[in-house]
């Protein structure tokens, strides 16, 4: 691969992270690892991985309270993030994938079973960026119709949708009145007001993203 995949790996024991530098670079990975969750955190305000590898059972904290955290923080909430721990059993596996892991794996594991996992995570990861519109804290999930904020489901009608899509798409571009007029509503779109009442609601659904649909005086819109 000419640019690789960069794993973070969190385990509390020596010889597990050991052996994850040895198979993931084997297998053409970057690797850094981790022995507990502030030295991860530390290592994400600088660079974000592709996929994280979480032990469950942490010397001093809990994975599952990490995981909770990782999926918080607005960077790393789309990171898949593969639990990894000696509890195989189901409810374990269900707690951590309710929290929002993206897979599981028990201990002990094979290391071609390993390399095989992160590299369908890294698979489906790739396939739903290209679903995916984003900006700042707006995700626009084409596959599900959906717009979710700051990992937040929001409720839209369909025109609204399609409205902050399109503000989304051209995201720090003026669209002009006339422009998202004919693009949504069509030829026949009545009154222009309709697109007044929609921007109103456009601006509620994305009110905590960090982000802000400004109005371009004579022109249009942009989304800022």
């Amino acid at each position: 691969m000419s640019e690789k995949y960069v794993i973070y790996a969190v385990d509390d024991e020596e010889s597990i992270r050991e052996l994850y530098r040895y198979a993931l670079e084997s297998a053409g990975f970057e690797v850094s690892t981790f022995d507990g969750g502030d030295a991860l955190f530390a290592r994400l305000s600088a660079r974000l991985p592709d996929l994280i590898l979480l032990d469950i059972m942490l010397d001093g904290s809990d994975g599952y309270e990490l995981l909770d955290d990782i999926r918080k923080n607005p960077e790393t909430r789309e990171t898949p993030v593969i639990m990894v721990s000696a509890k195989g059993a189901e409810i374990d596996k269900v707690k951590g994938l309710d929290l929002g892991a993206d897979d599981y794996i028990s201990k002990p594991f094979g290391v071609l079973e390993l390399i095989a996992r992160i590299k369908a995570n890294l698979r489906r990861r790739a396939y739903q960026q290209n679903e995916l519109l984003t900006y700042k804290g707006i995700v626009i999930d084409d596959v599900r119709h959906e717009i979710r904020v700051n990992g937040n489901r929001i409720q839209a009608t369909a025109k609204e949708y399609d409205l902050v899509r399109m503000l989304v798409k051209n995201h720090s571009a003026v669209l002009s009145r006339d422009r998202l007029l004919d693009e949504i509503w069509g030829e026949n779109y009545g009154e222009t007001r309709t697109l007044d009442m929609h921007i109103t609601q456009a601006r509620r659904i994305i009110r905590d993203s960090g982000a802000e649909i400004k109005t371009i005086r004579g022109i249009g819109y942009m989304l800022e």
